[in-house]
């Protein structure tokens, strides 16, 4: 069979088996050191505003490599960037596992980072590789629903580690099967063809620029004291994005898919995505140390109590795939965020000693409005692209939500600097905002337009 047109069984089953594997584990690795923050912070006797680092530090590495690493794998073909970036993860992830100090553990992190960003870079493309035509949402669906169960099973699984060990083995564990997934990946994942491009050196420095800056002066601004070192990165950021916007008008072949992003609905979908991951994340971040420190529940109770999020959205994002076939993603999109600015808010205003179903059916509406709104955004975003398109499509799919992950996360970190009265409130309003955003640029969508062939 063709690989354009898919992969036949048993080999089928076999190398969505390894990318499953590896999903699990990226996703499970990126979201049990939310939980483990304030362990960390203890241990390592640092304060919470710098322990967010060790989620930033991951998501700048993944941000600031993933379309480079993208454009690599057209041309070294999407296997090999996939097995590549596998293997950096794992032996990262040792790294993290022994770092004797937050410098080290840092490091370990970006290199986990850039790991990351080899195996999410190709996924999507992968897939459709892998599936044939009349499958390909089938398969895309499956890779929904295998994030939103990891992302479900990260609080608990991070809670029962840590009730037995210590934060290293949220690393250890996972190490055998990283290296089972690698042997299967490397035996069953398709070859694909290979454009005869030369990397875009220049593109690629000025993308890390670009969003590293803008990560680096976001978080930055958590220090009123220090805020014009913050404010020049930003200001260094937008110089280096106009020149990396400019390269790109210029490039035959860009970095930067600035033809998709000329599609009203793409761009819309892209600005959407951004929005819904920075108030998820907001949320998933600052909430742990609310928990632990404002309410005083161990760090187990803690994981336990995050868990309602991430399962109503696993439960949410696959029935909501199947109801975009029938319905506008857009309004579907609309729903789901005005769900999500509904779960926030409510959460912003928890009573002073909340029970514990106070808590739970508050991230249970978030989880559930996540989860409509995931599925049917990206569908859009990946059929809203050209077919020849696709590669490109999931890249900025996967960026726009790394981007979102980040500022999120950054957006933690600056609140709980300003040493505000109730900085965890401010971040859940904060987080609402967003999401009414990305609820009207969702709505939006809904204006005719042509699609895309």
């Amino acid at each position: 069979m063709n690989p354009v047109d898919g992969i036949p069984n048993p080999r089928r089953a076999f190398a969505f088996l390894a990318i499953g594997i590896t999903l699990t584990l990226a996703v499970l690795d990126a979201s049990v050191v939310n939980v483990a923050l304030p362990v960390i912070a203890r241990d390592l006797g640092i304060d919470p505003a710098t322990a967010i680092w060790a989620v930033n530090a991951y998501q700048i590495a993944v941000i600031i490599s993933l379309l480079p690493l993208a454009a690599l794998g057209d041309s070294l073909g999407y296997r090999r960037v996939f097995c590549a970036g596998l293997a950096v993860f794992t032996a990262a992830s040792l790294a993290c596992a022994v770092s004797p100090s937050f410098e080290a553990l840092i490091a370990a992190r970006v290199l986990q980072g850039f790991g990351a960003a080899g195996i999410m870079s190709v996924n999507p493309a992968l897939v459709r590789f892998i599936y044939p035509s009349h499958l390909l949402g089938s398969g895309l669906g499956k890779n929904a629903l295998i994030v939103g169960v990891a992302s479900a099973a990260s609080p608990t699984v991070a809670a029962a580690i840590l009730s037995v060990a210590t934060w290293p083995w949220l690393f250890y564990v996972n190490v055998p099967f990283r290296i089972l997934a690698f042997l299967v990946a490397s035996r069953t994942l398709p070859e694909t063809p290979r454009s005869q491009r030369a990397f875009d050196w220049t593109g690629a420095m000025l993308n890390a620029l670009t969003f590293g800056l803008l990560i680096g002066g976001v978080g930055g601004l958590r220090n009123v004291d220090t805020i014009a070192y913050p404010l020049l990165l930003l200001a260094a950021s937008l110089g280096a994005g106009f020149l990396f916007v400019r390269h790109q008008m210029t490039h035959p072949v860009p970095t930067l898919p600035l033809d998709l992003l000329r599609i009203p609905v793409f761009a819309l979908s892209i600005v959407t995505s951004v929005c819904s991951f920075a108030a998820q994340t907001s949320a998933y971040v600052a909430l742990p140390f609310y928990f632990h420190d404002v309410l005083q529940r161990s760090i187990a109770e803690t994981g336990f109590l995050m868990t309602p999020f991430p399962l109503a959205v696993a439960i949410a994002a696959p029935i909501s795939g199947r109801l975009a076939d029938r319905y506008s993603p857009a309004l579907l999109g609309g729903i789901g965020l005005a769900l999500l600015s509904i779960g926030l808010a409510s959460l912003a205003m928890l009573p002073a000693s909340p029970s514990t179903n106070d808590v739970i059916w508050r991230l249970t509406i978030c989880g559930l409005g996540f989860g409509l709104f995931q599925s049917p955004n990206n569908k859009v975003i990946l059929t809203s692209a050209p077919r020849e398109r696709s590669g490109g499509a999931g890249g900025m799919l996967s960026t726009a939500r790394l981007l979102g992950q980040s500022l999120g996360a950054s957006l933690v970190a600056a609140m709980f600097g300003l040493a505000l009265r109730d900085p965890t409130s401010d971040v859940l309003w904060a987080g609402a905002a967003l999401s009414v955003v990305g609820c009207f640029a969702s709505v939006y969508r809904m204006r005719p337009s042509k699609p895309a062939r």
